[in-house]
């Protein structure tokens, strides 16, 4: 045959022309899930098993990420069955490692009408060339890439179409996933704590009730991405406008905000703790040690263990403002609760600046007796300090053990008086609320 000669062509010389240019052929019974490799040369013929499960192809040339060749995780092979069936002719490329080296894939899928088979053929690209034209493509898509996931649904005929998963191929995926299956599927991904918000945003009937024709709403949860891994993502729910308000037809997308997310939630954690804590001494401020011992009663009445509160006095400063001035008071102060914050942290305790010279500790896994060990040997290693020019200075500090019943109020007013009883018994001393002797 001269293949210069076109006239010398017929339909049986160009088949064999064809499967001596094939790389892999394979035929598929989709509905006995098994396949036969029919055609084989290349990498292709180590990394494809002559025969096996129709699955076992599918997650080969699907469920890797497209632009790494990376395996997607487990708990998404549960859509493998879904995407294997083909009513038309479908092509794609696809990205394979193999042993190290990159390839890319063309892939054809050639449905036998009235069957259950499919014939694929898939051929070895330049790998270069088309990995530079997959390229190209993805940063014309950067934007669309920020959205994980996209489909169309039709609640009254429960189906879903036009599926796209972005990390997998920037083309839609053949699926005949029904929505309600694909709903329980997928509840599977989500952060445990954000699956009940999601089961009722997806439940059918809250959408007929919940979205008008172009109604659009989202909410914000963690879901796992192809990787494994728990990212922040933006669920999307849209009504389709259509000429029949009976019909129910909606846009489902996942938007990849995982980057903004994690910048907002360091913002906000900053901002916090600016919030939290006082600015002169770097403790916890009088409104923030009101919400620890807040927690701490309510931690008692949930049967978490008891807790304590002391309050700290610093014997006489005012003197220290009125002979050294207050520059001085004030590096006394920050020197002060610093010393004291770090020797309270080894006791599960926290320190806040209630004012002025006053501090509030909450000491939690701690009773009466033993938040009364823990200040006596504060009170010692706070007169053996050297506070520069002001020397050594003491402290008076009044406890009290919290109570399920406590209110904020109650509780302090019983360590205030607890302090009162330490000064009235000579300053650089412990007292507690069980200890009062002096007139109320």
């Amino acid at each position: 045959m001269d293949l210069n000669n076109i006239e010398e062509y017929t339909p049986d010389s160009v088949t064999g022309l064809l499967a001596g240019m094939v790389d892999q052929v394979f035929v598929v019974n989709s509905c006995t899930n098994k396949y036969k490799r029919i055609i084989s040369r290349g990498f292709m013929d180590e990394c494809f098993k002559k025969t096996g499960d129709y699955n076992d192809l599918l997650e080969r040339v699907f469920f890797h990420m497209k632009d790494s060749g990376e395996k997607v995780v487990d708990s998404y092979k549960v859509f493998l069955a879904s995407y294997g069936t083909y009513n038309d002719k479908y092509t794609r490329r696809c990205r394979i490692d193999f042993k190290g080296d990159k390839h890319i894939i063309q892939m054809t899928i050639y449905p036998l009408k009235d069957t259950c088979i499919y014939i694929f053929v898939l051929n070895e690209l330049d790998y270069e060339d088309s990995n530079c034209d997959m390229i190209a493509s993805t940063k014309v898509d950067t934007i669309q890439n920020t959205y994980l996931f996209s489909m169309y649904i039709d609640l009254i005929k429960n189906t879903t179409s036009s599926i796209s998963v972005t990390e997998v191929s920037s083309e839609n995926l053949h699926s005949n996933i029904l929505y309600t299956d694909w709903r329980m599927m997928i509840v599977n991904m989500i952060w445990p704590d954000d699956r009940p918000k999601f089961l009722k945003w997806t439940d059918p009937e809250y959408l007929k009730t919940h979205f008008a024709p172009g109604h659009s709403a989202s909410f914000d949860c963690k879901m796992q991405n192809l990787e494994g891994v728990f990212i922040w993502v933006k669920l999307i729910f849209s009504r389709s406008e259509t000429s029949n308000e009976d019909d129910f037809r909606f846009v489902f997308m996942v938007q990849d905000i995982n980057e903004s997310m994690e910048a907002m939630n360091s913002y906000l954690k900053k901002f916090e703790e600016k919030a939290s804590i006082d600015t002169l001494t770097g403790v916890f401020n009088h409104g923030r040690i009101e919400t620890e011992i807040s927690n701490a009663i309510e931690d008692i009445r949930k049967g978490q263990g008891p807790a304590s509160i002391a309050i700290l006095d610093i014997d006489y400063f005012k003197e220290v403002n009125d002979n050294y001035g207050h520059a001085t008071g004030d590096k006394t102060l920050k020197r002060f609760s610093k010393m004291v914050s770090e020797y309270l942290e080894d006791s599960n305790c926290v320190l806040g600046r209630w004012g002025g010279e006053e501090f509030v500790a909450v000491c939690h896994d701690s009773d009466l007796s033993k938040t009364r060990d823990i200040t006596s040997d504060l009170l010692v290693h706070i007169s053996s300090e050297n506070f520069g020019n002001v020397g050594t200075i003491t402290a008076s500090i009044g406890i009290t053990q919290l109570l399920e019943t406590d209110s904020i109020n109650n509780a302090f007013e019983r360590m205030d008086k607890a302090l009162y009883q330490a000064k009235a018994d000579g300053r650089n001393c412990v007292r507690s609320s069980d200890q009062l002797t002096i007139a109320k």
